[in-house]
């Protein structure tokens, strides 16, 4: 279920109270929710994976990204979010994990990491980050 992005970075669709336990034992010391609430009927709220990731010795910082697109305050909670794991995995979700990746992936770059790697990154993982291909380019440091 959890897709591997890179040693550190893992992405998985929609989680449930059950996989905190999957994730902790996988390591992850940090899980980040890049879906809005009541999204679509019977989604698992927020709040419920905040109790179990807290309960479970995991930090949680919910992103929310809408179908809109991204901010910058969302691309400043990712890398928040990715500092305050240190060393440890972290697991970010949404309804397919696509979100999760392309926003991953525009904080990655505008931290100075190459569109390429990170297009190769998010391809063996199964994620297509072409959607915001131009944006990274125009965000990666010249």
């Amino acid at each position: 279920m959890f897709r591997t992005l890179t040693d550190r970075i893992l992405v998985a669709p929609q989680i449930s109270v059950d996989d905190v336990a999957e994730a902790q034992a996988q390591g992850v010391t940090m899980i980040v929710n890049n879906r809005p609430d009541d999204e679509e009927p019977g989604q698992v709220n927020g709040a419920q994976i905040e109790a179990a990731a807290l309960k479970a010795g995991i930090d949680y910082i919910a992103v929310p990204v809408a179908h809109g697109g991204f901010a910058p305050w969302q691309l400043d909670g990712m890398a928040q979010a990715l500092e305050q794991a240190g060393d440890g995995k972290l697991l970010a979700y949404c309804r397919s994990g696509t979100r999760s990746t392309l926003l991953w992936a525009l904080t990655r770059a505008r931290a100075g990491d190459h569109p390429d790697v990170l297009a190769a990154q998010a391809a063996a993982a199964g994620y297509d980050i072409s959607p915001v291909r131009q944006i990274m380019d125009a965000l990666k440091p010249q």
